[in-house]
């Protein structure tokens, strides 16, 4: 496994994924078994930091953390709507720069 800025890649430089249920079961051994979290994350092959992580956010967000690609909190959601609204409307402003352009340069 390498690390790359932070990222646990595994052996074909792919970045790792972990579900929910692996993720809630390793900060269950941090907080409930009292195990260091040092040790439980050198057990499953994760960084310290990544456990950490997790158990902020579970702390944080409780039965919402951890939602999985396609289950966005409502935040989440309308953030990517937005961006995909102004990616539309840039794009939408570019062609009609392009436009004025050639029309403008046409000699009547």
């Amino acid at each position: 496994m390498v690390v790359s800025g932070g990222v646990q890649m595994n052996h074909n430089g792919k970045r790792r994924s972990y579900d929910r249920a692996f993720r809630v079961e390793a900060v269950r051994l941090v907080t409930e078994e009292k195990r260091k979290a040092a040790e439980v994350a050198r057990d499953l092959g994760i960084s310290a930091t990544l456990l950490h992580r997790w158990k902020q956010q579970l702390a944080e967000d409780g039965a919402r953390a951890f939602p999985g690609k396609g289950h966005q909190s409502v935040e989440q959601e309308e953030l990517r709507r937005l961006r995909r609204q102004l990616a539309d409307v840039t794009e939408e402003r570019n062609i009609l720069k392009k436009a004025l352009a050639v029309f403008s340069r046409c000699p009547r």
